[in-house]
């Protein structure tokens, strides 16, 4: 059990470099230099938390069947857009609600399958 709790922490970790990622990606736009010191600092956070992440789900993949654990990956397609709404300001639309209910019901099939 502790596994999953770490493999979310993983897709949670891997969803907060994304949106770590696409802010240095603005800032390095908005400053017009790869020099620039706000945008090479955000990078590294995401690059040092990516770091983090692999270790951690190297762990996980130590202790768990790849096959039962890695459908837990998909989360990050729900946690990535929800949070660029929120921290980014970007729009999804309804359809997006539906994907995220299919997305969620396939985990949830994944997880309590018999493999």
């Amino acid at each position: 059990m502790l596994q999953i709790y770490i493999a979310v922490l993983c897709v949670i970790g891997i969803a907060t470099g994304q949106i770590l990622f696409k802010k240095s990606a603005e800032n390095f736009h908005t400053s017009g230099n790869i020099y620039d010191i706000p945008a090479l600092s955000i990078l590294s956070v995401a690059l040092c938390l990516y770091a983090v992440t692999t270790l951690g789900w190297v762990w996980v993949l130590q202790k768990s069947n790849l096959n039962k654990i890695y459908p837990l990956m998909a989360l990050s397609f729900i946690l990535v857009p929800i949070a660029s709404h929120f921290i980014l300001h970007e729009n999804f639309n309804k359809q997006y609600f539906i994907g995220i209910i299919f997305i969620i019901i396939g985990i949830l099939i994944t997880l309590n399958s018999k493999i």
